[in-house]
């Protein structure tokens, strides 16, 4: 890669990974001026398609890594599962890291986000850490039948999930093999209203701002479809989504995007999963807010004042566009466009595979049942689904 600098006096961001987040990072970067640099590892992945000083190399090789790092002010991450051998190796050569692995650590394992949690008395599902010699009845016993068991590394979208209904299931899923430094992990299966996703943003500084906290539908543990604000949650238990939200991003020095992940339950919010970088629950930011999550990452990482999360619309509606058997999505774009002038279409340059995620769409306005409508007819008929 042949290195161009930004103007003088503006910094160089440097992200690793070269998905669909640094794609969507880019555009933010450009409205502000600076430098963006990609560490991908091939030439077609999402943001390597579209970003000019993308470096190609193996994010998880520390060589690679340092030598990207080098034309860099400040280094960013689109996934937390950064290699430990990387991040010691950029800390000891100095690299500016942002979020840092004092705080990725937390989004790395969930045994230790559990704890770290759990310490600060944030609520979380009950859990255990399986340890060799449980029993796998006791432990049933302790949480509840059925659990949720979780590598504590690695998962993603689903991946590294499964559900135990009794003792010998949880053995049989206990004997499936587990990364590298993964361990077990089991949670009671939680019975919930909804899944919500309260979003934040910190500065290196510490001043942080909070956005709208949204309702998420999973399927088959891939996020399709994001509305904000949450449909029926009171405006009590929205400011305490974002408070505990501003409270963990706080003690764990976050400093970007931070996704919280909850549970909406009977007696309050549960905290599920963290993300600490743009997520997929903000992508209506893009279009239904003042200044969206990849604006406001980089404003965070580059201690910039940030942008207001304010919402444009009374609603704002993302559907995801998962692959299917349709190869072709550009030539369902006349159809889409022509139908609904307001819709916003956002694809990711990405190769078609089943349940891929590769583009969403978004709408906003006044009637919600009529924004749902026609954000999954897009999308429906983008993959193929439906074909009128």
């Amino acid at each position: 890669m042949e290195h161009v600098a930004p103007p003088t006096g503006y910094p160089v961001v440097g992200m690793i990974g070269g998905g669909q987040l640094a794609r969507m990072t880019q555009q933010a970067a450009i409205a502000l001026g600076i430098g963006f640099d990609v560490l991908a590892a091939n030439r077609d992945d999402s943001a390597a398609r579209v970003v000019p000083e993308t470096m190609l190399g193996n994010p998880d090789d520390p060589t690679a890594a340092l030598a990207f790092s080098r034309n860099c002010d400040v280094i960013t991450f689109d996934h937390e599962q950064v290699a430990v051998k990387v991040l010691e190796a950029l800390t000891e050569a100095g690299a500016n890291l942002r979020p840092g692995p004092a705080a990725l650590q937390y989004a790395q394992d969930k045994i230790e986000m559990r704890k770290k949690l759990t310490a600060a008395g944030i609520p979380c599902p009950s859990w255990l850490a399986w340890e060799e010699g449980m029993s796998a009845e006791a432990a049933g016993e302790q949480i509840g039948w059925p659990l949720i068991v979780k590598t504590s590394r690695g998962g993603y979208d689903g991946r590294g999930v499964w559900v135990a209904n009794d003792a010998s299931e949880l053995t049989q899923i206990l004997t499936n093999p587990l990364a590298p430094g993964a361990r077990w992990l089991l949670e009671q299966k939680v019975d919930f209203a909804a899944e919500l996703s309260a979003q934040v943003a910190r500065s290196a500084s510490g001043q942080a701002v909070a956005y709208p906290v949204v309702r998420t539908v999973q399927t088959n543990g891939i996020c399709t479809e994001v509305v904000c604000p949450a449909p029926g949650l009171s405006a009590e238990m929205a400011v305490t989504a974002q408070d505990l939200a501003l409270q963990i991003a706080g003690q764990l020095d976050v400093v970007g995007m931070l996704a919280v992940e909850m549970f909406l339950t009977a007696d309050g919010v549960l905290v599920n999963e963290l993300a600490m970088r743009p997520h997929n629950s903000g992508h209506w930011s893009i279009d239904g807010a003042i200044s969206s999550q990849f604006d406001n990452h980089l404003r965070g990482v580059l201690d910039l004042p940030l942008g207001s999360p304010q919402r444009l619309a009374p609603w704002v509606v993302m559907v995801n566009v998962l692959g299917g058997d349709q190869p072709d999505m550009y030539r369902a774009y006349r159809h889409v466009m022509a139908r609904d002038p307001e819709l916003r279409v956002h694809m990711y340059g990405k190769e078609v595979r089943p349940g891929r995620k590769i583009g969403h769409v978004t709408v906003l306005g006044e009637d919600l049942e009529d924004l749902l409508a026609r954000a999954h007819h897009a999308a429906d008929y983008l993959t193929g689904v439906i074909d009128e």
